[in-house]
């Protein structure tokens, strides 16, 4: 984690109840195309799930801090299209642009690559809202950030799976 925290003492809340994998998907034919919907963006991502993806700063989940919730969402399975629109826990958060990196590379990693993914911090919370945003959905730029070892190495740190 970061030393010199940006927010000291976050609000951490209750997450939900997960969903039983098996129960979600009767096809067993590996050929055919599932649909994709919100909720399994959010909950059953191949082995692990976006809602696990560990803030930068804090021992939480971004669910925890209410950063991602299901509600943040959308999918349109028929245009293959995923926006995931994040709220950072304070408005000047230096790790906004971190958090959409990790989001961005776990459904990367996730999705078919049919899927266009677009990243958005939620309108309104944070104050350079604009930059980050563009800088998340440009591909040049995510490009050359996943070639940084330094950020890399966050990200991966990040999305690793915690055994609590």
């Amino acid at each position: 984690m970061v030393s010199g925290l940006i927010n000291e003492n976050p609000i951490v809340y209750e997450i939900k109840e997960r969903r039983d994998v098996r129960a979600y998907s009767s096809n067993t034919d590996e050929l055919s195309v599932d649909a994709i919907d919100q909720l399994e963006v959010f909950d059953i991502l191949i082995a692990h799930h976006i809602r696990d993806i560990k803030d930068p700063e804090h021992p939480y989940s971004l669910e925890q801090l209410k950063v991602l919730t299901e509600d943040s969402v959308e999918v349109d399975d028929t245009k293959s299209h995923v926006r995931v629109t994040f709220t950072p826990t304070v408005e000047h958060c230096s790790m906004a642009t971190i958090i959409g990196l990790c989001v961005r590379v776990k459904l990367m990693r996730s999705l078919p690559p049919r899927y266009k993914i677009d990243i958005r911090v939620a309108p309104g919370t944070h104050a350079t809202e604009a930059a980050v945003n563009k800088q998340l959905n440009d591909k040049e730029r995510v490009a050359a950030a996943l070639e940084n070892p330094n950020l890399v190495e966050m990200v991966d740190e990040c999305l690793s799976p915690s055994f609590e």
